[in-house]
């Protein structure tokens, strides 16, 4: 009988997954490092990607079970130190679990974990303050068992991104944060070892304003897969489990791992590092052997959403992509109007690119299920509707699936029709249109392009939009307040059709135009090649 393989879907505990049989991806050589080479570090990354995992399996390294790490990189490491596999005290604070969108929630929270290392060290005397009681219950840790304390967070920032919208609460929370932090430099001599996680890395908060010794790794090339499932680790841990979502999906290895990486891979941390996959995600899908949105589906982007409404940018900008510098990654803000630090942070922007000489990454969509996810979310928000009568992407679809684009016009104008009126003054007004009737065309072309391959830009200049199916190229170009002959003009004056004249595809050119008087499609024109 053939042995089943446990995928390790939402196991945080290392000693769990290590004592259950589970498929393990090894990433003990960063521990390792980490240990002998630092004493207190910080590492952001988003939601579900094995934050709590790392750190609890540092949290197994310094309790000194050497035998859940029997066989892993680690163990080898550590043959010849004397000093491996002592038993530390070790003071885990668990901020994961918790929802602290409430007044006194997070009080409760550190009580209840403090009085768990009170009462494992014997501490009667109990002071007011939570920033007395955890110096307490470092120190007499140390002084009970001889040996420095290793101090593991996770999460630390839970408590300020679940009270966001609430900003008495925020710094509160932040306030209440900070005195139990603070204490990590008063206690340096007590301290072995120090990792805090979370998903953002808030600055100008005064969080970490006296942790000057803190070691961020969020961007380095050293740390950058030390979360996540890289490409080459997915193919050496994980191929029977691929081999059987490709059988299933009727796909050959090779395409099956092509349509996994275009899905799930794409993070990365460091413009130098390896790209990684997101873990829950992929896991999910060699277990379901199903192509889902599983990551997305288990958080909204509601706080995105609202805070891209409120800046500046330019919803296009999100997939043609954003520059920002390592500073302004790290500078999240509740008041910064600036929202790229927080789609970074938060996973749904990540590293494509660097430009060395001015040190600026280029930041894109990790992958299709972020993309495509996304915009799903963002589209009722645009629309001010549910949807039901508004965007329905699959009948857009099918129609340029059969190629009939009077359909797929007719629906952009029932989709105009249902858009907001805007009661901003006259001279804004236009300008608002456009940018309506800009976001429109973004999101459905967007969207189209999980059924239809869409491209931007040749070498003869930029098309407003081109679709390609399997018998069709499509060419959109868009004009206001001009006729649709000027846009079919324009197509055949830039050469947008060129590229594709040798492909054998039936060619179709869409010029129209839209009337900010009219806040509508007002005419178009195709024409066949």
């Amino acid at each position: 009988m053939q042995k089943i393989r446990k995928l390790p879907i939402g196991i945080q505990s290392f000693e769990k997954l290590r004592e259950g049989g589970y498929i393990y991806i090894d990433k003990t050589e960063f521990i390792y490092s980490l240990v002998h080479t630092g004493q207190i570090y910080f590492l952001s990354r988003p939601r579900r990607f094995g934050k709590s995992l790392f750190l609890s399996t540092l949290k197994a390294y310094f309790e000194g079970k050497k035998e859940l790490f029997s066989g892993l990189k680690i163990e080898q490491l550590e043959k010849d130190n004397l000093d491996a596999w002592k038993v530390y005290p070790v003071i885990y604070l668990n901020f994961a679990q918790d929802n602290f969108s409430s007044k006194g929630t997070l009080a409760d929270c550190i009580n209840l974990q403090l009085k768990k290392y009170e009462e494992i060290y014997d501490i009667t005397e109990i002071e007011n303050r939570f920033a007395g009681r955890f110096i307490n219950i470092v120190q007499t840790a140390r002084k009970k068992t001889g040996l420095p304390v290793a101090v593991l967070i996770d999460e630390y920032d839970k408590p300020l991104l679940d009270a966001q919208s609430n900003e008495e609460l925020v710094n509160e929370n932040r306030e209440t944060l900070r005195g139990l932090y603070v204490t990590l430099k008063a206690l340096d001599e007590d301290l072995k070892f120090v990792f805090l996680t979370g998903v953002t890395k808030f600055s100008k908060v005064s969080i970490f304003s006296d942790l000057n010794q803190l070691n961020d790794i969020s961007i380095t090339s050293q740390y950058a897969t030390a979360c996540g499932i890289t490409e080459k680790e997915m193919l050496e841990n994980l191929s029977p489990e691929i081999d059987a979502f490709a059988e299933k999906n009727g796909l050959s290895k090779e395409k099956c791992v092509n349509q996994l990486e275009q899905m799930y891979d794409g993070y990365h941390f460091h413009q130098k590092a390896d790209g990684v996959y997101n873990p829950f995600s992929l896991l999910n899908a060699l277990y379901s052997k199903e192509f889902a949105l599983y990551w997305f589906s288990t958080g909204t982007p509601t706080f995105l959403i609202k805070k891209l409404q409120e800046s500046t940018m330019n919803y296009m900008d999100l997939s043609n992509g954003v520059e920002a510098t390592a500073q302004e990654l790290q500078d999240y803000r509740s008041d910064n109007p600036n929202p790229v630090p927080l789609f970074y942070q938060t996973g749904y922007l990540t590293i494509k690119g660097y430009d060395k000489e001015f040190g600026v990454y280029l930041l894109k969509y990790p992958n299709n299920e972020v993309k495509y996810a996304f915009i799903n979310s963002l589209a009722p928000a645009v629309l001010k509707n549910n949807c039901s009568t508004g965007l329905d992407v699959v009948s857009f679809a099918r129609d340029i699936k059969k190629g009939d684009i009077e359909s797929v016009m007719g629906r952009f104008k029932a989709l105009f029709s249902t858009l907001p009126y805007t009661t901003a003054r006259k001279e804004k007004q236009d300008t608002i249109i456009e940018q309506n009737f800009q976001n429109v065309f973004y999101l459905v072309f967007t969207l189209l392009g999980q059924w239809s391959a869409v491209e931007e830009t040749s070498s003869f200049g930029r098309a407003d939009c081109v679709l390609q199916n399997r018998n069709n190229v499509f060419i959109f170009e868009f004009k206001r307040d001009k006729s649709a002959d000027e846009a079919l003009r324009q197509i055949e004056e830039s050469k947008y059709a060129e590229p594709y004249k040798a492909s054998g595809k039936r060619i179709v050119k869409i010029g129209a135009s839209f009337s900010t008087k009219e806040r509508n499609l007002v005419e178009w024109k195709i024409v066949e090649e």
